[in-house]
């Protein structure tokens, strides 16, 4: 009979160290589960973040792969455009070489400090730091000495240049309150277009909540076109919403 109690309070034990085991291994589980978890989430913050262009950086889209304008581009514009004006080669085609986002700020002369907000925005519109602009020379009338900084300005060029014109043209532009397009009177009859922007919050980019100052720019699209009519021709195969 001591001999069966015996017995009995093995098999206990057993079953207790089984027991004790099993939740170990639960335990170690749900936190192997929980780290993959947690890395699954940076990873994704990470890869949905802004990412600034470094130097040759602008060559190629940060996913990789070509932009949906440049792929346009290719496959519609250069047809249309060579149907249209007659071009014996596609290299006649006029095309994008570059978008020059300027925002000048009036009221940085009196306080420098203003423009840190605009140079956050506009990186964050654009995807790439942009340089500060200086005035070169004096102007007693609005206080202005040389060298004062005045604004910001950001060149764009190949596959940022694609991406931020396809976000101005099919995201930005249409939330502007009773947009009615833009004018086509802005060429310069070189084939560059020139736009003004009054509010940055019309990019989804920027957080409402956190804009201390409403701000405009100005936005340059720089061309190979020699005509007014072939750069107009152009933005327009690509989606550029011209007034009617």
């Amino acid at each position: 009979m001591v001999a069966a109690k015996d017995e009995g309070e093995n098999q206990s034990g057993g079953g207790d160290e089984a027991a004790a085991k099993a939740r170990t291994e639960a335990k170690k589980a749900a936190a192997e589960a929980n780290r993959a978890k947690a890395k699954k989430a940076k990873d994704e913050a990470a890869a949905s973040a802004m990412k600034i262009a470094g130097p040759g950086e602008t060559k190629v889209s940060p996913s990789g792969k070509v932009t949906r304008l440049e792929k346009l581009y290719r496959t519609k514009a250069v047809p249309a455009l060579m149907k249209e004006y007659q071009f014996s080669n596609a290299m006649q085609v006029p095309r994008l070489t570059k978008v020059v986002v300027n925002a000048a700020i009036k009221d940085a002369v009196a306080n420098p400090k203003i423009l840190d907000s605009t140079y956050e925005e506009i990186m964050a519109i654009t995807g790439q730091k942009p340089v500060i602009t200086r005035a070169k020379k004096a102007i007693a009338t609005f206080k202005v000495r040389k060298g004062n900084a005045v604004g910001v300005m950001v060149t764009l060029r190949r596959a940022r240049m694609y991406e931020f014109l396809d976000r101005l043209m099919n995201v930005a532009l249409p939330r502007v309150r009773d947009f009615k397009g833009i004018s086509a009177k802005s060429f310069d009859g070189r084939g560059n277009f020139s736009t003004g922007i009054r509010e940055q919050i019309i990019f989804p980019e920027i957080n409402y909540d956190k804009v201390s100052k409403i701000a405009g720019m100005t936005i340059t699209i720089t061309t190979t076109a020699t005509k007014n009519e072939h750069a107009r021709s152009l933005l327009s195969e690509l989606g550029m919403p011209f007034r009617k």
